[in-house]
């Protein structure tokens, strides 16, 4: 069977594109590989690894796990030292959320500065 699509990109509404892109891109080490005033891209120059920020002038954050305005997606970033790593992603901004089902299991749960839920996993 042939793939009818091939993956590009996951796109996160925010209220500041730049503001995020650059959270990510210190997160993940990758650069910002397009900048515009409603849309940035961060990417480490490989197919298809990029993530976009889209400007949503009335952006409302995810307040996940409340089921009226759940999380829609997160992100899964593996790491060798589950507190190095969070004490760098808060540093940099992210909060970690207070709701922690899978801490005994190896991954934590964050909010990135517009309140995107994402996790820290060990692998």
């Amino acid at each position: 069977m042939t793939a009818i699509a091939r993956y590009r990109t996951t796109v996160f509404d925010c209220p500041d594109p730049l503001e995020l892109a650059r959270f990510y891109s210190q997160v993940l080490d990758w650069p910002i590989v397009t900048q515009e005033d409603t849309w940035v891209v961060v990417s480490d120059g490989g197919s298809p690894r990029r993530l976009a920020f889209n400007k949503a002038d009335d952006y409302h954050a995810p307040e996940w796990p409340r089921p009226d305005r759940p999380q829609q997606l997160h992100l899964d970033l593996t790491v060798d030292d589950l507190d190095a790593a969070e004490a760098q992603v808060v540093a940099l901004g992210a909060r970690k959320h207070e709701h922690q089902p899978g801490e005994d299991d190896g991954f934590r749960v964050f909010l990135d500065p517009a309140g995107h839920p994402f996790c820290l996993v060990v692998d």
